[in-house]
């Protein structure tokens, strides 16, 4: 997968994952196929967060997908063509939506999944600003698991990041046929998080040896 890069603020920079380069995992990346298309919708806000947001990540891993940023995506041409040419659902918990841990969804044409990449409270506002996507049905998921973000505490223990919930979603969709990933991509499917997130703990340890060393030396 080519990267493009550039300089900025004195740190060269790739415009794939958008992240410095020193600690980009587009390496990491193994995108697979997929019969659904996913849409993430990413709030500016996280759009801003280069050091841990896994929007970007979801995005290059998955061949049949697009990446819009903004808020209010009512009068949003290209979404509204995907919603016109597919079967179209937004991954949110809601009382009425599709719980895909329990229930066989039988989808019977091409389906777009919309995923939204914010905090629970953005991602409240972003639903509540786009009229278009307030149209369609929510599809949601239970799950047992844990995220591995563990350089991020989430709001609820079994919260996922964006990519994990992803997979959450796939992972169902194999399981009803509606997907045929293959074992090995899903199991290398979150490589690039997995991979970030060891980074971002190194920096951290790294940074707490530093300023103890500091402090040691300051009492000699």
């Amino acid at each position: 997968m080519p990267i493009k890069q550039t300089f900025f603020a004195g740190r060269e920079k790739c415009y794939s994952c958008y992240r410095p380069k020193s600690s980009c995992m587009c390496n990491e990346v193994n995108p697979i196929d997929t019969n659904t298309k996913f849409i993430i919708l990413m709030h500016p806000k996280e759009f801003k967060k280069t050091k841990n947001g896994t929007g970007h990540f979801t995005h290059l891993s998955l061949n049949n997908s697009e990446l819009f940023i903004g808020v209010d995506f009512t009068n949003h041409k290209r979404i509204n063509e995907i919603i016109d040419t597919y079967d179209s659902y937004v991954l949110y918990p809601s009382k009425k939506s599709i719980n895909l841990s329990t229930q066989n969804p039988n989808f019977k044409n091409k389906i777009a999944i919309f995923i939204i990449d914010s905090t629970w409270s953005c991602s409240t506002k972003l639903l509540k600003d786009s009229k278009n996507l307030q149209a369609l049905d929510y599809i949601s998921f239970d799950t047992t698991k844990l995220s591995q973000f563990k350089i991020k505490e989430q709001p609820e223990i079994h919260c996922l990041s964006t990519i994990e919930s992803t997979l959450s979603v796939i992972e169902l969709l194999n399981k009803y046929k509606i997907e045929n990933v293959k074992t090995n991509s899903i199991e290398n499917f979150l490589n690039p998080f997995v991979k970030m997130v060891e980074y971002q703990l190194s920096c951290i340890n790294n940074t707490n040896k530093q300023v103890l060393r500091y402090k040691t030396n300051s009492y000699i």
